[in-house]
């Protein structure tokens, strides 16, 4: 359950499926999972993004080891302590794998909320999101949480749509709002902006160079080096490859260019046999920019 509800943040179900199964093959439980280097639990996650989750999960198997003698706990706070599992995620597990009658608001029933309620606060400020988990406390019953949050869910996903279906709705009668497809009420958008980022494609005898992130956003992962390491202007120079990705608020475009090693590497840095790169860590970005030039580059 854990492993899902993580996965499934910022991320659709139908790309979730693939990797929960295989997921689950290679780490079938927390003493699995807590055992493995870190390396190995991000080249699992590869592709789906935010690797921060896979990190995360990685932590909170190591707690339920440490601190809970591997079982995981039962009460909600102690669910919510653990790396990465915020309020919803604690009350999903909570309700769904322990029958605890706990509240949990996500997009369908914070839709379904905000309409029922005529609810007119932004629902992604603090007063709002407050509100709205006050409200589903309020409603939540002593008996089956379950059943009853997963039909708030169904039915904010069937008929509370962002385009309701309000003549099949069965509590139309109750709905407050005017009109419905006004609510809920969120925040203005924050402008996507494009970023460019440049790197190189070095190889040589079969290696291709890559060097290990140590920023937040893929630490630990295996990308190619950044081309301010060489210190080449590429202005004038066309890219090997250009990858385009979405990453949070950004939308960033990879150029790679060829050029050569830096001498000395840095610490890094390091070569990797073409044969042995579908086994490390990489994001996928990069590991597309390489599957398109490799094959014209290293043949």
């Amino acid at each position: 359950m854990l492993v899902s509800e993580i996965m499934l943040q910022q991320t659709q179900v139908a790309t979730v499926i693939g990797y929960f199964e295989r997921w689950l093959k290679r780490f079938p439980d927390f003493p699995t999972l807590a055992a493995a280097p870190e390396a190995e639990v991000l080249h699992a996650w590869q592709g789906l993004g935010y690797y921060s989750r896979a990190r995360n999960l990685h932590r909170a198997a190591k707690v339920v080891m440490k601190d809970h003698g591997g079982e995981f706990p039962r009460q909600l706070d102690l669910i919510r302590a653990l790396p990465g599992v915020g309020r919803y995620t604690a009350g999903a597990v909570a309700t769904f794998a322990f029958e605890m009658a706990t509240p949990i608001v996500e997009a369908n029933i914070a839709r379904v909320l905000s309409r029922l309620l005529n609810f007119r606060e932004p629902i992604d400020t603090t007063t709002g999101r407050e509100a709205l988990w006050q409200a589903a406390s309020e409603l939540v019953p002593k008996k089956d949480a379950a059943t009853f949050n997963e039909a708030l869910m169904e039915f904010g996903a069937l008929v509370c749509l962002p385009r309701p279906k309000c003549g099949a709705c069965p509590v139309r009668t109750f709905c407050r709002a005017d009109p419905p497809e006004n609510l809920p009420v969120k925040k203005a958008r924050v402008k996507t902006v494009a970023l460019t980022e440049r790197c190189g494609f070095i190889a040589s005898r079969g290696k291709i160079l890559l060097e290990q992130q140590t920023g937040a956003r893929w630490r630990g992962l295996w990308t190619l080096p950044a081309i301010s390491d060489f210190g080449i202007q590429t202005s004038d120079l066309p890219p090997l490859a250009r990858v385009t990705f979405p990453f949070t608020h950004h939308r960033v475009t990879l150029e790679v260019f060829k050029t050569t090693a830096p001498q000395p590497l840095k610490g890094n840095q390091s070569w990797f046999p073409v044969a042995a790169l579908e086994k490390i860590a990489m994001p996928s970005p990069h590991r597309r920019a390489l599957e398109e030039l490799i094959p014209k580059l290293c043949a």
